[in-house]
């Protein structure tokens, strides 16, 4: 006899899960209790939010879901927001919840939810737990759930007298690994379809990815000089200075590359989903005037079709999917067409200069530079991060932790989860002002854990994006996006960490060599113009173009 709490545990043990990320609650005590002495680490973070992107950064790391604890009410609301991340980047996830007791439902007890109703539009599968014996068949599916077709997240509600109760039940194994074969007819269709093509892009998405898939999809590039343009924060899917990588399709990119979208006649997608940030809001690629013959594999059979008519469509693991293809024969090439796109690639990356004392545009090409390959870049959302995008060249895959949805706060924790995971590799996050205060509470929970990360905070004393959208839609009538920041590195100092301000040019490296060789958590506060609004404009630029679109309308 085991209470639900030890039969939950031992279900994670028996499914590989050796880190989980939460913040208590007196609801799962019994989970608290199955975790002690369990060999399973529990990261003890100050924000649900916080936590659940921890879990997902995890995910995305390792293919295997992370695992997050968070309490009924408010930790579950706060936690949905990682939940989204999960979502929107198909990343493998299982959130556990803390739930009232079943004998006070529908009475709006103490932090009552409806967690089949908050989380339903939002996981995989949202369900709950309601008898103590039928644990281990919930986390099987769970697990199950989790990586199979689209990865994503499932939410488990977890009533805190079910967890407590006692039952003899027996454990179940973990899943057993899905064949992955592709039938040769089918490798036969795509290459055939692609071979009719006089533009064709290799589009390679979605989170089912590997160091091997990106090595094997570099030999089909180049076996058949193609040209590779990766999604929105997708960029370690392949090697950036491979010939054939041609740049990012999403928020900020290259305009070259954005037209070259519009004109190619074959999109090979390798389990993208090809949505709105890759197609700047569909203008490059209209579903309902479609230019390009659409080549969709991925891994969900419901994806086929959902925007795109696929010709063919194809249902299976890109990963196979592209080790087929590097070892078929090229009926013709491209290297002409690929070698104009990597060209205007080159160009884009030239450091376009911005206002100030230190420039974000350098500091990000010193990174590229001096970083090892296998370093891991984490970042949030703002528009600090279009300066990463555009100038940092990553060299493999599982170096850019990024969340595809947009959310702001996501690098700090997911850089405390890559760390832990990768005790032995640099861990960066790049953060800006606003999107660190988000999760500053974490930098807490990195040195509690001693997750050793270097944090550079950009600076500018605003919401850099809604601003720059601001002064472009209503010029000059600044509302809501000027910020009062805290000493940033005395922050950090504060934590046991490293701090330190930089605010000249050549001050930066030196900064991040103290910042490295500290051993600790460490963070360098980037003092930047304000000017320095965005990669392609300044402040002043932009509120001048916003005016003069004003007087045009």
């Amino acid at each position: 006899m085991r209470h639900g709490g030890q039969i939950l545990v031992d279900a994670l043990k028996a499914n590989g899960v050796g880190r989980v990320f939460s913040v208590p609650g007196e609801s799962f005590l019994a989970a608290l209790d199955g975790l002690y002495a369990s060999g399973i680490q529990n990261v003890t973070c100050r924000h649900e939010g916080a936590a659940a992107m921890m879990a997902e950064a995890q995910g995305k790391l390792t293919g295997r879901p992370g695992v997050a604890f968070v309490t009924r009410g408010p930790g579950a609301t706060n936690a949905s927001a990682g939940v989204h991340v999960a979502r929107q980047d198909s990343t493998p996830m299982i959130l556990f919840v803390g739930q009232i007791a079943r004998g006070h439902r529908d009475r709006e007890a103490f932090q009552e939810v409806d967690y089949r109703a908050l989380f339903g539009p939002l996981a995989k599968w949202a369900a709950q737990i309601d008898r103590t014996e039928r644990i281990p068949e919930y986390l099987s599916r769970a697990f199950h759930l989790a990586v199979s077709g689209r990865p994503g997240p499932v939410v488990l509600a977890l009533p805190e007298d079910m967890l407590s109760a006692r039952a003899e039940v027996q454990d179940i194994p973990p899943p057993a690994a899905a064949l992955d074969a592709v039938a040769p007819a089918s490798v036969q269709a795509v290459a055939g379809a692609l071979a009719a093509a006089r533009r064709p892009l290799v589009v390679p998405g979605g989170s089912l990815w590997s160091q091997r898939a990106a090595e094997d999809l570099a030999r089909f590039a180049a076996g058949w000089g193609l040209p590779v343009a990766v999604p929105f924060r997708r960029q370690g899917h392949m090697d950036n200075d491979h010939p054939n990588y041609v740049g990012d399709l999403g928020v900020g990119m290259n305009p070259a590359l954005g037209q070259a979208l519009g004109q190619a006649d074959c999109i090979l997608s390798l389990g993208s989903r090809l949505g709105d940030t890759l197609t700047r809001g569909y203008e490059l690629m209209d579903p309902v005037r479609p230019r390009a013959r659409v080549i969709h594999v991925h891994p969900s059979p419901d994806e086929l079709g959902h925007l795109w008519r696929p010709d063919p469509g194809l249902a299976a693991d890109p990963r196979a999917v592209v080790a087929a293809l590097a070892a078929s024969p090229a009926p013709r090439r491209w290297d002409d067409w690929t070698a104009g796109l990597r060209a205007a690639y080159e160009a884009w990356q030239q450091p376009q200069p911005t206002p100030g004392a230190l420039r974000l545009e350098e500091v990000v090409r010193w990174l590229s530079d001096t970083l090892p390959a296998e370093a891991i870049v984490t970042n949030g959302a703002g528009n600090y991060a279009a300066f990463l995008h555009r100038y940092y060249r990553y060299r493999r895959w599982g170096s850019q932790l990024a969340p595809t949805s947009g959310s702001m706060g996501y690098g700090l924790p997911a850089a405390i989860a890559a760390k832990l995971q990768h005790p032995d590799r640099v861990v960066v996050c790049l953060a800006g002002d606003g999107c660190l205060q988000m999760t500053a509470a974490e930098l807490a929970t990195a040195a509690q854990h001693g997750a050793a990360v270097i944090v550079l905070v950009a600076n500018n004393g605003r919401f850099g994006t809604i601003r720059m959208h601001q002064e472009r839609s209503y010029p000059g009538r600044v509302s809501g996006t000027d910020l009062v920041n805290p000493d940033f590195a005395a922050l950090a100092r504060a934590h046991g960490g490293f701090g330190e301000l930089v605010a000249q040019q050549r001050d930066f490296a030196p900064a991040f060599a103290r910042a490295r060789a500290a051993g600790t958590l460490a963070l360098l506060e980037l003092k930047l113009d304000p000017e320095a609004l965005s990669p392609g404009a300044t402040l002043a630029e932009t509120r001048a173009a916003g005016e003069a679109a004003l007087r045009r309308a």
